[in-house]
């Protein structure tokens, strides 16, 4: 059998085409399925999808404030879309909550995040 890399491609475009289906199901089922919103909105950063990921992120804020997960991603698309002021509020707002839950792995990722944004923006808040 000879090795055809295109049907490899389709084939894995067509997995990949799949998850992101079965994920808008899961929340066309349940609405709040934080868990989906969130894998799908990664899916969708994949495919470049930049806009739809953000509302799938801001959704999940908006139902689930306590979804530590979401305030970095976001935080950084906001950054790569300009929108340093909100940036710079996620990744705080993020922090202190990383603080409040004792998770020390997030919270520092968060600050790195938040440093690197104010050295790449020259942001001052």
């Amino acid at each position: 059998m000879k090795f055809n890399p295109v049907s490899v491609k389709s084939k894995f475009m067509s997995e990949e085409q799949q998850k992101i289906k079965k994920l808008a199901l899961n929340i066309k089922k349940n609405p709040k399925d934080s868990f989906s919103k969130f894998a799908l909105a990664l899916e969708l950063l994949k495919r470049e999808q930049v806009t739809k990921a953000i509302l799938l992120f801001e959704s999940i804020l908006e139902q689930e404030p306590d979804y530590l997960g979401v305030y970095y991603h976001l935080g950084k698309l906001y950054q790569q879309t300009g929108n340093v002021q909100k940036a710079s509020e996620l990744f705080t707002k993020g922090i202190q909550l990383a603080e409040e839950k004792n998770n020390s792995r997030t919270k520092s990722e968060l600050s790195e995040a938040f440093e690197t944004l104010k050295i790449e923006t020259d942001y001052d808040s």
